[in-house]
């Protein structure tokens, strides 16, 4: 997997965001969401690597070169989550709906005190948990994330709920394990996103969509030394005000010893890779790595 992302520059200025969130909150969903059309425009003639890695995702999906439109349809997708997560933020969700597939995995945990890991994607919207009532179902929720990537937008919607600081776990901390203990002893659920390779990441293989690609080792060596359950998250956009919601369990990775430490990583996350690719099949425009993830640098 490339790590072209890390160094893709953030588009829309600070005053389009905060004027689109404003007419979000205080117009209304449906008159924001038409503003998605000019921007998706926008995004498709000028983002040309965006595009093309669009163009060649879906090609290794379907088999066959999509046509304009649905790249266009693509991009519109991956806007209409971002607008959405203006309402999960300020839990505002009520015209929205969520179809929840497995939550018992996550109550019973809660319910028993037990933390576990949420290994999640950059496929459909992750804020959606936030539509679920975490605090009032009593789930605890820290994230591991790369603050340092696209810090404008991760400002603007930290002051739309300034709570989100307070869930953010920084990755590559000279304490990050620790907190990380601290908050599965919790009883917390720590979200963990586990397609995208940054500078300092281990890696190791797998198949994806026909091809090789390279996928973080972190996920599975985060689960191998705190033995915590591992729980697949993706919160589908399926268009309109729809989204679905899969919880479902995966392995945790073995001892990893010395001789099959890479082996036994390199198996793990292929379970993983292939769970992405199974759900991708049934909602296509949900993948939201727009940059090129096979590309081997």
């Amino acid at each position: 997997m490339s790590k072209r992302w890390i160094r893709q520059p953030e588009r829309g200025s600070p005053f389009a965001l905060r004027l689109i969130i404003w007419i979000a909150l205080h117009v209304g969903r449906p008159v924001a969401r038409t503003l998605l059309y000019p921007i998706t425009l926008y995004f498709y003639l000028a983002a040309k690597e965006a595009r093309e890695a669009s163009r060649s995702y879906l090609a290794r999906l379907w088999g066959t070169q999509p046509r304009g439109w649905q790249v266009m349809r693509h991009i519109h997708f991956f806007a209409a989550t971002i607008l959405d997560r203006v309402y999960f933020l300020t839990d505002r969700q009520v015209r929205l709906d969520i179809r929840i597939h497995g939550p018992e995995l996550v109550l019973d945990l809660a319910a028993a005190g037990q933390g576990a890991i949420l290994l999640g994607s950059h496929i459909g919207s992750f804020e959606v948990l936030r539509a679920l009532g975490v605090n009032r179902k009593h789930l605890r929720l820290k994230i591991l994330m790369d603050a340092a990537h696209n810090r404008t937008i991760t400002r603007i919607f930290s002051e739309l709920n300034p709570k989100i600081s307070d869930t953010l776990i920084p990755l590559g901390a000279i304490d990050t394990l620790l907190r990380v203990n601290e908050a599965l002893a919790g009883g917390c659920l720590v979200g963990i996103l586990g397609d995208r390779v940054s500078d300092r990441d281990k890696v190791t293989r797998c198949q994806f969509l026909g091809a090789d690609a390279s996928f973080p080792a972190g996920p599975a060596i985060l689960a191998s030394v705190t033995k915590a359950p591992v729980i697949l998250f993706l919160g589908l956009y399926r268009g309109g005000n729809r989204y679905d919601v899969f919880f479902e369990a995966l392995r945790s990775p073995l001892d990893l010893g010395r001789r099959d430490r890479s082996v036994e990583i390199q198996r793990w996350t292929q379970r993983y890779a292939d769970r992405l690719a199974f759900y991708l099949k049934q909602a296509p425009y949900n993948w939201f790595n727009f940059y090129d993830f096979w590309n081997k640098d």
